[in-house]
């Protein structure tokens, strides 16, 4: 067990901790996108026509599913960076960004294009970017030097 823990984020708090566990999750998301449609099909379920989603109804296509699996890595690796640097104003000011553009598109895409529809594919991803925008910016002062 001591042997993981050298690999954590060494900084005080939860919170560099709990960006390394998104970061990771965000790694295996998009290796998913890969090699399934499944997974993102849930997020992007097209607009409502039916009361029921279905696969068939939603606008991913394998480019699409691939361009938001480098998108979703590129982010993963922003945060990674984030969790053991979080002390550099630059990288923690970056990722803050990451979940910040993260939150927009989700909610865009939900409320202003329709082509996702709040469900369980929504709320993961809606609820990490907005909680971990909000975590972030309430931790500054802690762990950015002034």
């Amino acid at each position: 067990m001591e042997f993981l823990k050298s690999y954590l984020p060494s900084h005080e708090g939860l919170l560099p901790k709990w960006l390394l566990l998104i970061s990771l999750v965000s790694v295996a998301n998009s290796a998913q996108t890969y090699t399934n449609l499944a997974l993102t099909q849930q997020v992007y379920l097209g607009p409502s026509t039916t009361k029921t989603p279905s696969k068939s109804s939603s606008p991913v296509t394998p480019l699409s599913a691939r361009t938001f699996g480098t998108w979703t890595f590129l982010s993963s690796i922003i945060r990674l960076y984030a969790a053991y640097y979080i002390d550099n104003k630059a990288v923690y000011e970056i990722a803050m960004c990451s979940f910040a553009v993260a939150w927009a598109h989700f909610v865009s895409e939900w409320l202003w294009y329709g082509t996702a529809r709040w469900g369980k594919g929504l709320a993961g991803p809606a609820t990490v970017s907005s909680v971990s925008l909000v975590w972030m910016l309430s931790q500054w002062k802690f762990y950015v030097p002034s």
